[in-house]
């Protein structure tokens, strides 16, 4: 990912551009998967991700300026760079983002995040997010407790 501080939304690739392979994420203690967004509900792929991983909550968010309350300011939050004691756990339903994490030389890796990813980012990783230029998002919300910040994160 390049240092500009242009719009965040947008791609942000070096020049020349440089892709880092599934394996290096993996390195990082990243997983993904693709899956079927279209019948998530019925998904025997995602329920045995979530048996084997110990999954129990999940919940439904939409990031759009039309659906999200507080959409500048939760969106500026979304991008700050924070870090989990738990994985982070993100499926893509419908739309499009960025999740951006740091490698082992500090260095921002921007992983781009469609319709059918899911991708879980191990605890303690640094990381932010952002949307693409389509400026939308629905995506599960994916814990293995029913986490207490989401009370408070969705109502601030």
């Amino acid at each position: 990912m390049d240092d500009s501080e242009e719009d965040q939304r947008l791609p942000h690739h070096r020049e020349p551009k440089e892709f880092i392979p599934l394996d290096k994420l993996s390195e990082l203690g990243i997983l993904s998967w693709r899956l079927n967004a279209d019948d998530w509900e019925n998904d025997e792929n995602l329920k045995k991700i979530r048996e084997a991983r110990g999954y129990s909550y999940m919940d439904i968010c939409d990031v759009c300026p039309e659906k999200l309350p507080n959409y500048e300011a939760k969106i500026k939050n979304f991008f700050e760079e924070h870090l989990h004691t738990d994985e982070e756990i993100r499926y893509c339903l419908e739309g499009s983002g960025y999740f951006d994490v740091r490698d082992q030389n500090d260095k921002w890796i921007r992983i781009a995040v469609k319709k059918g990813g899911m991708i879980v980012l191990p605890a303690g990783m640094y990381h932010r997010f952002t949307l693409d230029t389509d400026n939308y998002i629905k995506v599960s919300l994916t814990f293995s407790l029913f986490p207490l910040w989401v009370l408070v994160f969705l109502t601030v």
